[in-house]
């Protein structure tokens, strides 16, 4: 087991400074607290200091579209230079300039300054001509930042090969070199990469550990002990279900709560904002905060004061503040929700046995194991019958809620009812319950779906949403083996959320996962919704995550798919870098993407522009969780 360490459990501190002693390349990152300003001009000189080119076309150009044009000039020049046979560039930092040209080709675009609404050009002329006092709005350092590394890499300086030596060309060594000698060569370079994941591993225990165990053996035995119940309820799920705790007492009489924490769930459950966790996910919970490995598991359900408050206050009209895909717009008839031509959603249950924080359809949900939740059978019937009416839909998914919830005699109507429609050839059961209530996938339940899996005729799978290695258990293992013995498969869908984003932390997830059966499917980029801001993390870190550490791991390990869901239109993958591109950086430092739609090529159908969460702010929240942010410097380099 790693060492225990409280850098991940602690609240966030809001708010902190970081002083960035010198970039995020080469030094340390130092937290200050109180609050500390940083040195703005300091940041402003390394701008300029980033490309002395770029400076001094921004700085003599007397007009706005003066500087426009001169630097279109300049990144053309710049451009053609790296095709030079004498250019000393490795022909990696080669792409990295001609990346960042096209970038910065796009953000000075006219055009995207029109659909953006604001002009990072205009904030650099200014900076650049000492006119400070004309900016529309404050440029943060976050901005600079951005700036800073889009400079240099336009001037083949981005760093991103600075840890062994810089990278120029020429052969390595392995490369000249045959035979055995040759192989010993790159092995040296393989193993150090392979211990460098090991390192990362180490610090993300899972719940088949052995010391995990124990601690969770420890953990039941007092939450049953409290409920004074027996070992043999435990394995009940319907116990479970009767014990949801859904206050902060039991919480504060089991395990140790922060301030923040505490007072979070009690406004939460005074102003009935849905709240609730099953006894077996709180057993998964350290006990104190200083142990500090179930930061991930606590974010799931223990919801952010910001969270609270925007909830509150849209109490009453968040069906429309807060559906970030559009499904109003999107639902043909009611539980019915469809963006693609092959796939449907059918949604029978409008609850869950415990309340996941960021989930997309909070909206939705009016309490946890709410009794109106089931959907009537009238209604559902309706919902068959349209479906009978598409035949290019073959693909359901039963989601919610969590279906997983309904009891058996229910469930078996609903798929023998979906199983008389011919073109339906896939149902996928979308629920939680092996990671919040593995003891829910009894024999009954299972034999009851498997009934509805015949190979070559119709498709059952289970989609399941296991966030981090501390939610993988014996229990879960048992489950999930349970449901594969009878020919079905289990996938998941992980959201990139900042709680499982550090560096290796998703790999380990995945790794796991199929130690126990169960397939990475698709890693989610959070939904853009204001009230979970602070579980986001910007694309170019899921980008990052999926070049430099899933590519790591074997092919089977990382079977899923990096995705961004557009908004009433569905799933951009952003692997396909044609699919998306930067088109502005806002004062904030926030990047906006304009994202294409899965018809690209297929329909005129318009692109959609996303504002992200800027680097920035996410590396300050990294090292407020003890992270070396060097560790994540060519981050800026994601596109």
């Amino acid at each position: 087991m790693p060492k225990k360490t409280n850098k991940t459990n602690k609240d966030r501190v809001s708010p902190i400074r970081t002083k960035i002693i010198d970039d995020v390349f080469t030094d340390s990152v130092e937290m200050v607290k109180p609050r500390f300003e940083v040195n703005y001009e300091a940041y402003l000189q390394r701008l300029w200091e980033a490309n002395q080119d770029i400076y001094l076309r921004l700085k003599r150009a007397k007009t706005l579209e003066g500087a426009r044009k001169s630097l279109y000039t300049y990144l053309e020049k710049a451009e053609r230079r790296v095709f030079d046979v004498d250019n000393d560039l490795h022909i990696l930092e080669k792409a990295t300039v001609r990346e960042c040209i096209r970038v910065f080709k796009s953000i000075i675009g006219p055009v995207n300054e029109y659909r953006t609404g604001t002009s990072a050009l205009d904030n650099l002329w200014k900076l650049a001509r000492n006119r400070q006092n004309e900016l529309a709005q404050e440029v943060s350092v976050g901005f600079l930042m951005e700036f800073i590394n889009l400079f240099r890499g336009v001037a083949g300086k981005s760093n991103i090969y600075f840890e062994s030596e810089e990278a120029r060309k020429g052969i390595p060594d392995f490369l000249k070199l045959e035979g055995k000698e040759a192989a010993m060569a790159r092995m040296e370079i393989l193993d150090d990469i392979g211990s460098t994941i090991q390192k990362y591993f180490k610090k993300y225990p899972s719940g088949l550990e052995s010391d995990v165990i124990k601690w969770r053996r420890e953990n039941r035995n007092r939450i049953l002990n409290y409920f004074k119940a027996n070992k043999s309820d435990w394995q009940d799920y319907r116990w479970h279900i009767r014990h949801v705790i859904r206050d902060a007492v039991p919480l504060l009489d089991l395990i140790e709560l922060s301030a923040e924490q505490k007072a979070a769930i009690t406004k939460a459950t005074k102003n009935r904002i849905p709240f609730g966790i099953t006894p077996y996910y709180l057993s998964l919970m350290d006990r104190m905060l200083s142990i500090g490995y179930d930061h991930a598991v606590r974010a799931q359900v223990i919801p952010p004061p910001e969270y609270v408050d925007l909830m509150t206050e849209h109490r009453r009209d968040r069906g429309m503040v807060f559906d970030f895909m559009g499904e109003h717009d999107t639902s043909p008839i009611d539980t019915v929700t469809r963006r693609y031509p092959g796939i449907a959603i059918l949604k029978p249950f409008n609850t869950c046995s415990q309340i996941c924080v960021y989930c997309q359809r909070n909206w939705e949900i009016d309490e946890v194991l709410d009794p109106k939740a089931t959907v009537g059978r009238k209604m559902i019937q309706e919902a068959v019958d349209w479906l009978k009416e598409h035949p290019s839909i073959g693909d359901i998914l039963i989601t919610g809620g969590d279906p997983g919830i309904m009891n058996n005699e229910q469930l078996e109507w609903l798929f023998e009812s979906l199983a008389e429609i011919d073109h339906i050839y896939r149902i996928r059961f979308g629920t939680r319950t092996p990671v919040v209530l593995p003891m829910r996938w009894t024999d009954s339940l299972v034999k009851t779906l498997s009934r509805f899996h015949v190979p070559g005729r119709r498709e059952v799978a289970i989609i399941t949403h296991f966030e981090h290695s501390y939610e993988i258990t014996p229990d879960a293992k048992d489950a999930v083996q349970k449901i594969k013995r009878t020919g079905m498969n289990v996938y998941n869908q992980e959201v990139f959320t900042v709680e499982n984003s550090r560096r290796f932390e998703s790999a380990k997830l995945r790794k796991d996962l199929r130690l126990i059966g169960v397939d990475p499917y698709y890693t989610f980029n959070m939904k853009g919704k204001e009230e979970t801001r602070r579980y986001m993390v910007p694309i170019a870190r899921i980008l990052q995550e999926r070049k430099e550490e899933a590519r790591l791991l074997p092919g089977l390990d990382r079977t899923d798919e990096p995705v961004f869901n557009v908004p009433k239109l569905g799933k951009n993958h952003l692997r396909a870098w044609q699919d998306h591109r930067m088109v502005m950086v806002l004062p904030d430092g926030s990047r906006v993407y304009e994202f294409h739609p899965w018809e690209k090529n297929i329909r005129p159908i318009p692109p959609y522009n996303y504002i992200d969460v800027p680097i920035y702010d996410y590396l300050e929240e990294l090292a407020v969780r003890g992270e070396q942010i060097r560790d994540y410097r060519t981050i800026w380099f994601y596109y």
